[in-house]
């Protein structure tokens, strides 16, 4: 008999076995239960969509087709994600980097930016009442609460002071003119929300993680992901590379510069392809160009944590086909920072979490990445020259340590008393509630909005984190686990220092950040967990039950 079908029918005999244990009364139990969720689902389906309707109709007569559509799904996603808040995490993680394809087909409208919070938010609601009820943190880690407390105290004082003052008291920067019609408190909000607003994916990754198979499924499903997403990057640039998708080709004067939402290629948003001019950003499938080299640079990370420790070779090879991928993306998608970083992290990878010695498993995947690069770069030899001239061509004209210097001296002679120019002024999704600046980098970005003793607070909250983090990972023994949290805990090292630009702010680091804190506290448990079991049934074979999430 084929082992497959030995491993169905010994998992068939081991429920058939546990279902004739239970005694009659705990079979009446068990279907009572299956039938009280299965009421309690149509119940909350019928109400949902009774309610997106009602909603819909309601606002189609207000705002036409394009707010009802978006009000009656969010209704009924987010009755969803409340009710069953770990699916809802699960469809938040798949949907993000899908996000900037979804919003360009169905239209884009700055509701459809926030459409992945309609999983998050309601689900992290229903953790907190959960957690409330069972009497378990909701704050995690512990010992980040005095960071924590003391950086939410400078940025009320900065939205008392700072936003509430502009509210009350409107003054415009040009003598005689009317002050511009502006929501500082509204900015306010929204800033602080773009600071911490996904902080609490820490809680979230881990009590959505019970056990070792939870965590296993998370890494695969990320590794999944990039492989998608790193796939359809690649038919992206072929389809630009064979006249399928025109790109900038046939615009004229600085278009021929600029990325177009005009110009996309079926994936993603805005696009620049000018291969007259000699410069292409591809957005893969993201909003924005940007975005897509700073996933790139995040799913380094994630690809090798899996590729380098799952405990499976079919995995494992996954995991390296997928980071080979990335590299693949980082070359072609014209975007020098993500050209730069991602071969920088790999390296920084390999020599901190010990995998040097173990890089042959990469060499057949390198050599086959060797091929393929060397074969474009002899039929395409001036994108290759072009990738290189842009990428030392603005190390040349701005070093990065030069713009990031001045970044912070302009942040610095903005200063307006002690708790900066306000929450949101420097923060992009902003700009619809009033003016903003442009700062591109994130802590000059943080010195401009919360001033010198918020920013010191920010700062004082990652270095916390970052060195629990460490502890959490040095305690771990399993090689396996220990390994992935060392991926993790260099990710975090990296983001939470990292000046130049400010990924921090925008997706996906926004949420990879926080959520991969919360995935290498987990693991520390787990790894507990793994080595009483083992403990157990090498000595008297007792079974031992695992402690339950929230989220079960």
């Amino acid at each position: 008999m084929p082992k497959s079908k030995k491993k169905k029918n010994s998992g068939k005999q081991k429920s058939n076995s546990e279902t004739a244990s239970l005694t009659i009364k705990e079979r009446l139990a068990q279907k009572r239960q299956i039938a009280r969720n299965r009421q309690e689902f149509t119940n909350l389906l019928i109400t949902a969509i009774f309610g997106g309707l009602f909603l819909g109709i309601t606002l189609f007569f207000v705002g036409g087709i394009k707010a009802a559509i978006p009000a009656a799904l969010g209704t009924i996603i987010m009755s969803f994600s409340y009710k069953y808040p770990r699916l809802a995490l699960y469809a938040f993680i798949i949907y993000l980097p899908f996000a900037g394809t979804v919003i360009y087909y169905i239209g884009s409208s700055a509701v459809l930016q926030l459409a992945k919070d309609a999983f998050y938010i309601p689900a992290l609601i229903g953790i907190w009442q959960i957690c409330r009820k069972q009497r378990l943190p909701l704050i995690l880690p512990q010992g980040i609460k005095p960071s924590l407390f003391i950086f939410l105290g400078l940025c009320m004082l900065t939205f008392l002071f700072a936003n509430g003052m502009q509210q009350l008291n409107p003054v415009s920067a040009e003598l005689f003119q009317k002050a511009p019609q502006e929501l500082p408190i509204g900015m306010g909000i929204l800033g602080l929300k773009v600071l911490l607003g996904y902080f609490p994916l820490i809680t979230c990754a881990y009590y959505l993680i019970r056990n070792q198979k939870d965590f296993l499924f998370i890494s695969r499903l990320q590794v999944s992901l990039i492989l998608i997403c790193c796939t359809l990057g690649l038919i992206q640039y072929l389809l630009l590379l064979a006249g399928v998708c025109q790109g900038t080709r046939d615009a004229t004067g600085d278009a021929l510069f600029k990325a177009s939402i005009d110009a996309r290629c079926y994936f993603g948003g805005a696009l620049l392809y000018s291969p007259s001019q000699g410069v292409i950003r591809l957005p893969g499938t993201f909003v924005a160009p940007w975005q897509w080299a700073w996933f790139l640079i995040s799913s380094t990370f994630f690809a090798f944590a899996t590729g380098f420790s799952d405990p499976t070779f079919r995995w494992r090879t996954i995991g390296l086909v997928s980071l080979a991928l990335v590299f693949i993306n980082a070359a072609i998608s014209g975007q020098r920072i993500a050209l730069a970083l991602v071969p920088a992290c790999f390296l920084l990878l390999l020599i901190i979490t010990g995998k040097i010695g173990d890089l042959k498993r990469f060499i057949p995947i390198m050599i086959g990445l060797a091929i393929i690069l060397g074969v474009a770069v002899i039929n395409y030899p001036e994108i290759a020259q072009e990738r290189i001239d842009s990428l030392f061509g603005r190390w040349e004209a701005s070093p990065p340590h030069e713009f990031i210097v001045q970044q912070f001296e302009d942040s610095w002679k903005e200063q307006r008393g002690f708790f900066g120019r306000g929450l949101g002024r420097a923060t992009n999704s902003a700009r619809v509630l009033g003016k903003t600046r442009l700062v591109e980098t994130y802590y000059p970005k943080l010195l401009y909005e919360i001033g010198l003793l918020g920013t010191l607070g920010f700062l004082a909250l990652v270095t916390t984190l970052t060195v629990i983090c460490f502890g959490k990972y040095r305690r771990i023994k399993n090689p396996n686990f220990r390994s992935y949290a060392a991926a993790m805990w260099v990710f975090i090292l990296f983001i939470s220092y990292n000046t130049y630009y400010y990924p921090l702010d925008v997706d996906p680091v926004a949420v990879y950040y926080w959520f991969a804190a919360g995935v290498l506290l987990k693991l520390s448990v787990i790894d507990k967990q793994e080595k009483i079991l083992e403990n157990s049934q090498s000595t008297k074979r007792k079974r031992i039950k695992r402690p339950k999430s929230i989220l079960s």
